[in-house]
């Protein structure tokens, strides 16, 4: 009995020696790489710069084993990124850790085994200020302050409920005119996946669209597939000009200064997009298939803020104080 306790003991010991481990600087690089295929250049630079933090500030070096990541160390150090910045972006690092953390497990050989470290920490306390969606009447001062392609895009954002990349990449080969319907494409699934979905396109936006399609060809650029593309010809815009748009970072607020509204962002009038939708009484459900959520909850989170004015209504009609009945005195005759 005892020959064959230190005999085990012995081969598991080997056994362990024989195995390779995984150095932590291996699993990032592998990581890394794939997520810069996969991802947009903005969600590549997330996670590549939560990987730097990690690096810096946990004393986490590339030669360390992967099965050195402890819970513990972990989450000394999402607790030191609360602190320093917020509970937001520690949970934010937690998200792209923990991706990174289960995509390794799914690729890579010797992986250990076990929990995932970051995953198994509880999320931290959020402070976020609500995203501020403009009142309907702001839009639509800021639309007469704004004509040629500035207001078809303008259109094509609030009928679409599209996001600004979405409608950047437009292309006319994405414009059904005979359907009546526009095709959108997206990276914003699980994995990175580049999907479309055709929305329906309304009689409104179907008509500036077509006029602006008449109207794009008279313009002497090289690129004619792309619906919005730089017009502007100016020294500053001359490496852009004609070329599809990235960022317009100026141009809202220039437009909202012009309408002498608050400023709002091309994302916001996704969100007045949703309340709209809304405050017609369409259900969540049509909601999710414009903005196109996979998820109904991440509608929900959209709409969550949608209908204070039917609480206040409903808290005005139920809670009011019974009134009060004047009886009116008879005069003696």
């Amino acid at each position: 009995v005892l020959w064959e306790k230190e005999t085990k003991e012995a081969l598991l010991a080997e056994s362990r020696m024989n195995i390779v481990s995984l150095a932590v600087g291996e699993w990032v690089n592998e990581y890394l790489d794939e997520a810069l295929q996969r991802f947009t250049r903005k969600t590549y630079q997330e996670k590549k710069s939560a990987f730097s933090r990690f690096f810096q500030e946990a004393g986490v070096s590339s030669e360390m084993p992967v099965e050195d990541l402890t819970i513990t160390l972990c989450r000394k150090h999402l607790n030191r990124q609360a602190k320093k910045r917020s509970g937001h972006a520690a949970n934010k690092d937690r998200k792209n850790l923990a991706a990174a953390w289960g995509w390794g497990g799914e690729n890579l050989e010797n992986w250990p085994e076990g929990p995932n470290p970051f995953s198994k920490i509880r999320k931290f306390p959020e402070e976020r200020e609500p995203r501020y969606v403009p009142p309907e009447k702001d839009f639509w001062k800021v639309l007469d302050a704004t004509e040629g392609q500035d207001r078809v895009m303008l259109l094509a954002f609030l009928h679409l409920g599209a996001r600004r990349r979405e409608v950047f990449r437009l292309k006319w080969s994405d414009i059904d005119f005979e359907d009546s319907r526009v095709r959108l494409w997206t990276r914003k699934r699980r994995g990175g996946h580049q999907e479309c979905d055709w929305i329906p396109m309304t009689t409104e936006l179907r008509k500036v669209l077509r006029e602006w399609w008449e109207e794009r060809l008279s313009h002497n650029t090289a690129d004619k597939e792309h619906v919005f593309v730089c017009l502007t010809e100016s020294p500053f815009c001359e490496d852009y000009f004609g070329k599809p748009f990235v960022h317009r970072q100026h141009l809202m607020k220039r437009l909202c200064e012009r309408a002498g509204v608050e400023h709002f962002g091309f994302h916001a009038i996704r969100h007045l997009t949703a309340s709209i939708l809304y405050r017609k009484g369409q259900p969540t459900s049509v909601i999710q298939a414009i903005l196109r959520h996979k998820n109904p909850h991440t509608t929900s989170r959209y709409l969550r803020t949608l209908g204070l004015e039917d609480t206040r209504e409903a808290l005005e009609d139920s809670l009011a104080q019974p009134g009060k009945v004047i009886r009116l005195e008879q005069k003696s005759a």
